[in-house]
């Protein structure tokens, strides 16, 4: 297993609403994971897009980066998703950034791929170039490696999605129409580009689909007994910046935001500099985008 991540959509949303009908001891071992497990090594991000605190209900961002990486290892950002909720339009929006996008490496002094920033400064670097790529702030952020995202999905028993492409990727076949993928071969059918036609914004999608089944079975009634099985996988395989007040603040403001989707698509051409590819995306796009979500954001 090389490279892949998939980042599931926030699992301690989940995990909080199972623990308000499930008792003090739950609630107990949620905080001591989100703030003792989950933030160990690091810095308490705070944006520089953004003027002012952030008030309960107000819109704000979470960007969600899938690693690939084992366990302490740096490896590089193999997904970037941002998502902004807005409770008050009942919505929240969801871009995914391609890896190879062409940009400054806030922080490194650097022109580079995008999901090298992981590599050179972990999440606060990744934060801070996504930041500047799109000009909005980035107010949460959480990470998760390639083993805490199969560990989730065979937790809950695998994921379901709606095929749209005849691939194999290495063992793994795939075909069109609905398939059941354990935690190996979700990661299998989120990995491959190379035989889409549409490259990484075609791998973008499927890992859309896979989060969206992922939650849904999360969501599940049968999950909710599955809440230390997910205290266990978060504590070992995410980080976050988010303290336990956040996550309690999500769940009570912000659950409004789920009810409508709108997902973004970046669009952009290929091309290769000094002998590297690289996926560019030029001026007028990245203002459509960052207008896109401002506006999203009441920015």
């Amino acid at each position: 297993m090389k490279k892949l991540m998939l980042l599931l959509v926030i699992p301690f949303l989940v995990v909080v609403i199972g623990v308000v009908g499930m008792g003090g001891y739950l609630y107990y071992s949620l905080q001591r994971t989100v703030s003792a497990e989950m933030q160990e090594g690091l810095e308490r991000y705070q944006s520089p897009h953004r003027y002012g605190e952030v008030q309960d209900g107000d819109p704000l961002s979470i960007l969600f980066i899938g690693v690939d990486a084992e366990d302490g290892e740096a490896g590089r950002s193999d997904t970037m998703i941002v998502v902004t909720l807005n409770p008050d339009k009942g919505s929240y929006y969801m871009v995914s950034i391609p890896r190879d996008t062409r940009t400054d490496i806030v922080g490194h002094g650097t022109v580079d791929k995008l999901n090298h920033a992981y590599a050179f400064g972990r999440e606060e670097m990744t934060a801070a170039s996504v930041e500047h790529f799109l000009d909005i702030p980035i107010d949460h952020v959480l990470s998760v490696n390639m083993t805490g995202f199969q560990e989730m999905i065979d937790l809950v028993g695998g994921v379901t999605v709606q095929n749209e492409l005849d691939f194999q990727y290495n063992e793994h076949v795939f075909r069109t129409g609905e398939m059941h993928l354990d935690g190996e071969q979700a990661l299998a059918y989120t990995r491959m580009r190379s035989e889409d036609p549409r490259g990484d914004l075609g791998r973008n999608d499927r890992q859309q689909l896979v989060i969206q089944s992922l939650l849904q079975e999360a969501a599940s009634v049968q999950s909710i007994t599955k809440i230390p099985g997910f205290l266990d996988i978060a504590g070992d395989h995410i980080r976050t910046n988010m303290d336990m007040g956040d996550v309690t603040t999500l769940f009570q403001h912000y659950r409004p935001a789920l009810d409508t989707k709108e997902q973004l698509a970046i669009e952009g051409t290929g091309d290769t500099i000094d002998g590297v590819w690289y996926f560019i995306v030029d001026e007028a796009e990245q203002e459509r985008i960052s207008s896109e979500l401002k506006r999203h954001m009441e920015l």
